[in-house]
């Protein structure tokens, strides 16, 4: 037989051929579901950033913070996982205070950078970030007495 097929061939050959498929769709699977991720739309953070700083001696009648002309670059805010253990980004408001930022949905903590007992004083803010949507979320750092 002149097309004659030695004994065994068609095991090895299609083992071999079906360790090789299955090593590609384990490897393709993890792509496309990434392909997947990264199909899906950011949504959008937005806010404004309030800088307050209490006066060095207050009036009675003058009892609550007073906001200062204090730039806002100097107080850059920070984007956490929503566990606040991983930096994600970070923002520097615009200087009337606005800022805007694109990410991918998930939970969230804004915080200001560099806050620490003693210093700046702002509370964290949770947010959670929806495809095609914009969350608002305000920020105020009080700096303390002058």
């Amino acid at each position: 037989m002149v097309n004659s097929i030695p004994p065994g061939f068609f095991p090895v050959r299609s083992s071999l051929f079906l360790n090789y498929l299955a090593a590609s769709c384990v490897l393709l699977v993890p792509l496309a579901g990434r392909a997947a991720d990264d199909a899906t739309p950011p949504g959008f953070l937005e806010g404004h950033l309030k800088i307050f700083s209490l006066k060095e001696v207050e009036l009675a009648e003058e009892n609550s913070p007073k906001s200062t002309n204090l730039q806002s670059p100097q107080y850059p805010l920070i984007v956490l996982s929503k566990d606040g253990k991983k930096q994600v980004t970070r923002i520097t408001a615009d200087e009337k205070g606005n800022y805007r930022l694109a990410l991918p949905p998930g939970n969230y903590i804004l915080d200001v950078a560099g806050r620490r007992p003693g210093g700046l004083r702002a509370k964290p803010q949770p947010f959670t970030v929806v495809s095609n949507q914009t969350v608002r979320v305000e920020m105020n750092v009080e700096t303390g007495v002058r």
